[in-house]
């Protein structure tokens, strides 16, 4: 008789565990900067054996990588409020909040550090750059099809995105939404 094969469950330890490590890197990245740590720190943060970390991962870079890659692509929907204006107002704030909250300004300087290190860090680069212009093309197009004349993709990246991660990441002023309002209104004007 066949042994019955064990159910697996999503979001089961194996997920626990990849949440807990993912935690504990973007927590110290936050305090240390991206070379500050090292497997063992990270493991001993997440409560996890390092040799966990060196099953699933390989190294250090490999779990860098993955943690920018899963923060970068767990995003909200696209804003849809019937005009182009509405959508990159709404965008920009979602943005702005992701950007600042507790995680958004270690995950933008792991996906900085990650494109000096080597061809898998500039992978990651890559993927988080087209993750926001898919998130533009999309909203753009959509607007497009409405008979709006919206700008192009690069223009939103240049006048709006830019100047709200050079502040996060220089903490050169806060990401108000007067300030964000500002940044939309001049690229549609």
């Amino acid at each position: 008789m066949d042994e019955p094969q064990r159910a697996r469950r999503p979001g089961g330890r194996s997920a626990r565990v990849r949440a807990a490590v993912h935690q504990a890197v973007t927590e110290l990245v936050g305090e240390r900067g991206y070379s500050g740590f090292t497997v063992g720190e990270v493991a001993a943060r997440a409560g996890v054996a390092d040799t966990s970390i060196y099953r699933r991962w390989g190294n250090l870079e490999n779990l860098l990588a993955d943690v920018t890659n899963a923060r970068l692509t767990a995003r909200s929907p696209m804003p849809d409020t019937g005009s182009l204006s509405g959508d990159l107002h709404t965008y920009a704030a979602n943005v702005a909040r992701e950007i600042t909250g507790p995680d958004g300004p270690a995950v933008l300087r792991l996906t900085i550090a990650l494109s000096d290190m080597d061809e898998q860090g500039l992978r990651a680069r890559d993927d988080f750059l087209a993750e926001r212009s898919r998130q533009l093309r999309s909203m753009l197009d959509r607007a497009a099809e409405r008979g709006e004349d919206p700008p192009d993709a690069l223009d939103v990246l240049d006048h709006v995105m830019a100047p709200m991660y050079i502040r996060v990441l220089l903490g050169i002023g806060a990401l108000t939404p007067e300030y964000i309002d500002g940044l939309v209104d001049r690229l549609l004007s």
